[in-house]
């Protein structure tokens, strides 16, 4: 088998990989291995065409790692709709209390009641809220 088809069969194994793994990372490294196949077709020796496939490899990842889809977000699971489902969903309030300068109350919330905190900057009166932070088994919500 000539070098350039190992290059790019090899690319699409990775590629396979990645839509098996669902990771960007490895479809950088497809392409570095396609840039490797590409020197090969140019009739390049097998050392640039390594040096090829990592350089282009090295970047590629590099430059993902610096875009918006390489960052890490490190969202609290209290807040994140994904992970908490209840986060979103509305709930009515008729009374508050105030507590150590808190707005609390107790609300019937899915079958149970329910301790409720208003979230700072709402103004605790009567009426519909919205479900903002789970903590424990407090809900944490702010006005519509």
């Amino acid at each position: 088998m000539m070098d350039w088809a190992i290059w790019f069969v090899l690319a699409g194994l990775v590629i396979v990989a990645e839509l098996f793994s669902g990771t960007f990372y490895l479809l950088m490294i497809a392409i570095g291995l396609v840039a490797g196949g590409a020197v090969a077709l140019l009739g390049g020796s097998l050392e640039w065409q390594l040096l090829a496939a990592a350089a282009v490899g090295f970047i590629a990842t590099g430059l993902l790692r610096r875009s918006r889809f390489g960052k890490h977000k490190k969202n609290s699971a209290s807040r994140d709709p994904n992970v908490l489902l209840d986060i979103g969903q509305s709930i009515r309030v008729d009374h508050w209390q105030t507590e150590d300068g808190v707005s609390v109350a107790r609300v019937p919330y899915r079958g149970a009641d329910w301790d409720v905190e208003l979230e700072p900057g709402s103004t605790p009166a009567a009426g519909h809220f919205v479900i903002r932070e789970i903590r424990g088994s407090r809900l944490i919500v702010a006005g519509q």
